[in-house]
């Protein structure tokens, strides 16, 4: 008896001793997570024609606030504006531009100009957009978009840059004023001299479509910020 508990005493030292042949259990996974990016930022409306165009509510020279889509129910005409852009003002002395908008005011289209220059750049200067302005016999708004936006979202690369918005509120022309890249009417493509902008109010007038909906503008950059 008494050597039967020495022998278990001795067998129970030896398994403290040494290490069990019992592996411990795998610490438990952990498993990854794949994090979402969130949901997309919504994208900015693009002018494009056949669509509705993008509207917009910028300030004039003295601050009041103008609104595209207020005008709903009338033929719109957009003009990318720079008075101290040398193709503007070939365009409102000599060119196409000259007698345009008092034609088209006349017939009760309403014709807006919008001057996306950042602060500091050229043509940004309010004071030099009033006197072009008169210079120019500009009898309608000079709206101010400083920061680019509506001009980034209607495409405008170039001063002139033009767009015509029908009563319903879709866009349907939008490019250069005319054929003529001298902005004088002195160099027409083909040789005969075509104003897009009147094209394109003539077909609204006579309920048919435009015959050349979109062309490349020409004339001075846009002098959008640099952000």
């Amino acid at each position: 008896m008494k050597r039967a508990l020495v022998t278990s005493l001795l067998l129970a030292t030896s398994a403290c001793n040494h290490p069990s042949s019992i592996s411990p259990p795998p610490a438990p996974e952990v498993a990854s997570v794949a994090l979402s990016p969130g949901p997309p930022k919504p994208s900015v409306a693009k002018a494009a024609v056949g669509l509705p165009a993008p509207d917009f509510t910028l300030p004039d020279l003295d601050g009041h606030a103008v609104t595209l889509s207020s005008f709903k129910g009338k033929t719109v005409v957009l003009e990318w504006f720079n008075p101290g852009c040398p193709f503007v003002r070939n365009a409102h002395t000599v060119g196409s531009l000259k007698g345009a908008p008092a034609r088209a005011l006349s017939q009760g289209v309403v014709w807006l100009a919008i001057n996306s220059a950042a602060p500091g750049r050229q043509g940004s200067d309010v004071d030099m957009n009033r006197k072009r302005a008169v210079e120019y016999a500009m009898a309608y708004p000079i709206l101010l978009d400083p920061d680019g936006r509506v001009g980034h979202a209607y495409g405008a690369t170039n001063t002139p840059n033009m767009y015509v918005v029908n009563a319903q509120g879709t866009l349907i022309y939008r490019g250069a004023i005319d054929n003529s890249p001298d902005g004088e009417g002195e160099s027409p493509t083909g040789g005969k001299l075509v104003n897009y902008v009147d094209e394109a109010l003539d077909a609204v007038k006579a309920n048919q479509p435009v015959k050349v909906p979109e062309t490349k503008a020409y004339g001075c950059g846009v002098k959008y910020g640099s952000s």
